[in-house]
This record gives structure tokens, C-alpha cells and sequence, in this order.
């Protein structure tokens, strides 16, 4: 009995994976892309936001991977198996401050290839009731350009004639952040719970 709680609980838990696989560790394929994250309004705290990480989850296993970004600009390069995926969540922190948002993004990833997923622009709104999170994403000639030298850079052993494109669909789509913990932490004359 404890064996089934145990493999029941462990299924819920999304697998960690970092923004860029090693080149020897690639087992499947490899997904490139870019995560910038921008403020879309006045900016009213003296944090800038970043992307804390964004979940995947395979439409054909469920199983569920976290992508740690920790960052407002950066490229990232992970290993995932043929199928098709869907963006789930996404964390945005701005300094103590962090935000979640539910996301509906998919995209595949093709096998004997590498998967280029474009650049994804998360734009937020200023810190407000009802703060709102828009995720584009789009490919161009200069963002191109500069996957190739990220791959040339990073991953000189993977061919570049290779590369398949696969933009998340919808290109674009709205959602709410909802404030998580941990708050900052006030003194108890400022509480009020």
C-alpha cells in the first residue's frame, strides 16, 4: 500500500531541468529557444522582473518538467523526447516579489532533430490588482542568427542543417498573475492577519 501512495504522489511532482543541458548529456532532443521577460507598463518597484522558470508538460505521457530561467534574457537548451508539449506555468519574480501565471502554449518536438521554439517574450504588467502576463513568441533573421552561434558556441556536435522550427501555438495568448509565496518579510505592526 505504501508503494502505490508513493509512486501516486511522486507522478505529481514536475521534473527539474536546467536552462541548458550539458552536450554529452543529450539523450533526446534538443529544444532551443529564448526567454525574454520585459515590463510592459511603469515601473513602480526597483526590481525588474525575470522569469523564474516555466513548466512543460508532454500531452502524450503527462509527465511535467520545470525549466529553471532565473533570468530577464536568456537562451535556453534542454533535452526532451519526441512529442507534443505544453507550456503550463510560468514564474515571474522581482526581487522578493514572485507571480504565477496558467499558460496554454504547444509546440512539438520532432525526432533526429533539433526543435527551435523561437523567442519568447513575456511581457508584465506594472505591479496592480489584476496584473496581467502576455507570452508572445516569434522568430526573425537576427534571432536566427544568433541561435545558430549560441549552437556553435554550446553544442558544436549537433548538425545545423538539422534544425526544425516549431513555434508554440497560439503565437500569443493573455493570462493572470497571481502573487505566490514567500512575502517579503514586515514587521508585525504590518501584518494583518
Amino acid at each position: 500500500m505504501w508503494l502505490v501512495v508513493l509512486a501516486l504522489s511522486a507522478s505529481g511532482c514536475a521534473t527539474e531541468l536546467p536552462a541548458m543541458v550539458q552536450q554529452d548529456q543529450v539523450a533526446g532532443n534538443l529544444v532551443v529557444g529564448r526567454a525574454i521577460t520585459v515590463l510592459t507598463g511603469e515601473r513602480s518597484r526597483r526590481y525588474a522582473p525575470q522569469l523564474r522558470f516555466f513548466e512543460l508538460e508532454s500531452v502524450d505521457s503527462s509527465q511535467r518538467y520545470q525549466i529553471e530561467i532565473k533570468s530577464a534574457d536568456q537562451p535556453f537548451a534542454i533535452d526532451l523526447l519526441p512529442g507534443r508539449y505544453r507550456l503550463t506555468r510560468i514564474q515571474i519574480s522581482e526581487g522578493p516579489f514572485m507571480s504565477m501565471a496558467d499558460a496554454a502554449m504547444m509546440f512539438s518536438v520532432v525526432s533526429e532533430s533539433m526543435t527551435y521554439v523561437g523567442a519568447w517574450r513575456f511581457g508584465i504588467e506594472s505591479p496592480q490588482y489584476g496584473r496581467m502576463l502576455v507570452v508572445s513568441t516569434s522568430v526573425d533573421q537576427e534571432e536566427t542568427a544568433r541561435v545558430r552561434g549560441f549552437l556553435k558556441e554550446h553544442y558544436s556536435d549537433i548538425k545545423e542543417h538539422s534544425i526544425v522550427e516549431s513555434l508554440p501555438q497560439p503565437h500569443q495568448m493573455e493570462a493572470r498573475l497571481y502573487e505566490v509565496m514567500p512575502y517579503p518579510r514586515y514587521s508585525k505592526y504590518f501584518r494583518r492577519h
